[in-house]
């Protein structure tokens, strides 16, 4: 037994024939003591979580046993359900598991009929596959958020996008939105060998902390646009990539008080947000087709 008092991992996945499908970006962790890590990294102790990508329950597992009271799992695979509902069994009342997939989910509703309340720790070893969609869908969401705190495991790349700073090799779109919205830090790093099967990269630990208000006064919807067409031609000089926005880029660079001979990597949050707030200005009759 494991100090839960449940079987080891290896003999759960064992006993369900599981196996991890790369269709469904999975890769199992069986290491306990990493788990709780993550857990204790979250600070669940005494809160109500969310879970993403479940799969036979290692994180979760760990979750309990770090003192969550108690777990909201969202698993899209059918195959895992029984050895969490093994879980389930042995915690009562400290389990909820549904069967649906993350990105369709409406999570305040959903915690509304679970009788969650808002907000409530997210802690997942994200798939791979879905992972920044989720991401960008929870910052994307009305504001303040569902969630107090996000503690997820990506692949290190993209953990060092969501973190990086102006001047760095990784900052771009995903960046930008996160710096708005949230404090970010990457916790630590995570071998490829403590998964199985092993992925071809190392993982890390990223946690963010929602902030009360954007750090600077922007539209969402035109600070996406900006980013997606800046970083869509990082290679450009601003003055260039963003005429694919708008048919007057040089006005728009000039009322947000940008050069047009800068390139998206060089700019700051606080000059993305004064390029959106410029485009709002500017109006319907300025944005190219």
């Amino acid at each position: 037994m494991s100090d839960d008092g449940l079987p080891p991992l290896r003999d759960v996945i064992a006993a369900h024939g599981l196996s991890a499908k790369k269709s469904l970006g999975q890769n199992f962790i069986f290491d306990f003591n990493l788990t709780r890590r993550i857990a204790r990294e979250a600070e669940v102790a005494g809160k109500t979580v969310y879970e993403v990508g479940p799969g036979p329950g290692g994180l979760t597992r760990a979750l309990l046993a770090e003192g969550a009271t108690r777990v909201i799992a969202v698993e899209r695979d059918a195959r895992a359900l029984p050895a969490l509902q093994d879980i389930a069994a042995a915690k009562p009342g400290r389990l909820t598991l549904i069967e649906a997939d993350a990105l369709a989910v409406d999570e305040r509703a959903l915690l509304a009929e679970t009788g969650a309340a808002e907000p409530v720790n997210v802690v997942a070893n994200l798939p791979f596959n879905v992972g920044t969609a989720l991401l960008i869908k929870w910052l994307t969401a009305d504001w303040p958020p569902w969630w107090s705190s996000l503690t997820l495991m990506f692949q290190k790349e993209v953990a060092q996008r969501i973190c990086a700073k102006p001047g760095e090799e990784a900052y771009g779109r995903l960046s930008v939105l996160a710096a708005w919205r949230t404090r970010t830090r990457i916790l630590f790093d995570v071998s490829r060998q403590a998964f199985v099967p092993p992925p071809n990269v190392t993982s890390a630990v990223v946690r963010l902390e929602p902030l009360a208000k954007p750090v600077c006064e922007a539209d969402l919807r035109d600070l996406e646009r900006v980013t997606a067409v800046a970083f869509g031609q990082r290679r450009k000089m601003l003055r260039g990539s963003l005429k694919g926005l708008t048919a007057n880029a040089d006005a728009l660079l000039e009322a947000a008080g940008v050069l047009g001979t800068a390139r998206p990597e060089e700019l700051s949050l606080d000059q993305f947000c004064a390029l959106a707030r410029a485009l709002r200005c500017g109006g319907p009759s300025d944005t190219a087709s």
